[in-house]
């Protein structure tokens, strides 16, 4: 299978060119930013280069977009550009080409100010029902993607599957209250309970989407690990979320207090992926509890892919921590 690729020199894009070229498939990277994982250096708003790029291909993977930390160095229609138009120009390409899938990497951020119930409120249960409210471009662009995305499936029959992803992202948290208060990989793996998936298990839901697209034809699906919460605690959770994972994940005491680790106080969103593993059988290996069994035995709790990529630090906006970029080598 050929499969293209664009935002081949980030995160999932790189991860996702690794996977499908182990795998044996035929990869075509595309990006803005030159990379051992690039094949095509370029904008996917240039209709030319697209077109050159689809031919002879079987599957889009859509990753390439402008993500939340560019909004203090893009502006507007930096994101319009990009997000929406760029996304239109692969559709327009892929519709022509008859492509057999076309997968977008959306994000849980389309969800915007849903997500934020007032304080000590219940904590909001995320399905794929819950109506987006955005509340900054990258939320807006990001949903123009995903209904033009919806439209060419409607308009011209494209399968199209759209994984609203949760945070996979190795750099420090954007939030600087987060890091004063918590270790690096305190958040992250906090966060598994939540809001974040591992790298792998990212890569293996975009894998399932490019495969079952043709039989789903169009869906929208949560992509973030496994929570060991359910509906019922969401009330607890928004008052005293540390004694619910006590009560759920025992084992995860000890752990913590040899590390000096703290739990959250609260929680005000849980993503529930039960969509996302009912229709394209996903299967997320990386959770809380087998975060929780790595650390036991003194092992890192992230896949080897998410460390074998680790930070891009390509990312620079005021205020945000930049890690040390690196230079990655193409197997």
């Amino acid at each position: 299978m050929r499969v293209l690729v664009t935002g081949s020199s980030g995160h999932l894009g790189e991860a996702l060119v690794r996977v499908l070229s182990g795998k044996g498939h035929e990869v075509v990277g595309v990006d803005l930013l030159p990379s051992p994982y690039t094949d095509v250096v370029g904008s996917v708003t240039d209709r030319k280069l697209v077109a050159e790029c689809m031919r002879g291909t079987d599957a889009v993977i859509h990753v390439a977009t402008l993500h939340k930390p560019h909004i203090a160095t893009h502006g507007y229609q930096d994101f319009i550009d990009t997000n929406v138009t760029g996304t239109l120009r692969l559709l327009e390409q892929a519709a022509a080409a008859k492509i057999g899938s076309f997968v977008l990497t959306s994000t849980t951020s389309v969800f915007g100010s849903a997500l934020n119930p007032p304080r000590h409120a219940p904590a909001v249960w995320v399905t794929e029902e819950l109506s987006p409210v955005p509340k900054n471009i990258y939320g807006v662009t990001k949903r123009a993607a995903e209904d033009l995305v919806e439209l060419f499936h409607l308009d011209h029959g494209l399968p199209c599957l759209i994984l609203r992803t949760s945070r996979f992202f190795a750099e420090p948290d954007d939030n600087p209250s987060m890091r004063d208060t918590y270790e690096d990989m305190n958040i992250k793996v906090n966060e598994m309970l939540y809001r974040r998936v591992d790298l792998e298990d990212a890569v293996t839901a975009h894998l399932l989407a490019i495969e079952k697209a043709p039989t789903l034809g169009f869906g929208r699906y949560i992509i973030s690990a496994t929570t060991p919460f359910g509906q019922k605690d969401v009330v607890a959770l928004g008052r005293d979320a540390a004694s619910v994972v006590r009560q759920r994940v025992p084992e995860c005491l000890a752990v913590y207090d040899r590390l000096g680790w703290k739990l959250l106080p609260t929680i005000d969103r849980v993503y529930d992926n039960k969509s996302a593993r009912d229709a394209l059988g996903w299967q997320p290996k990386y959770d809380f509890r087998h975060s929780v069994a790595r650390l036991q035995i003194g092992e890192d709790p992230r896949s080897d892919l998410a460390i074998g990529i680790g930070a891009k630090g390509y990312i620079t906006a005021p205020g945000y921590p930049n890690s040390q970029s690196r230079t990655p080598t193409r197997p």
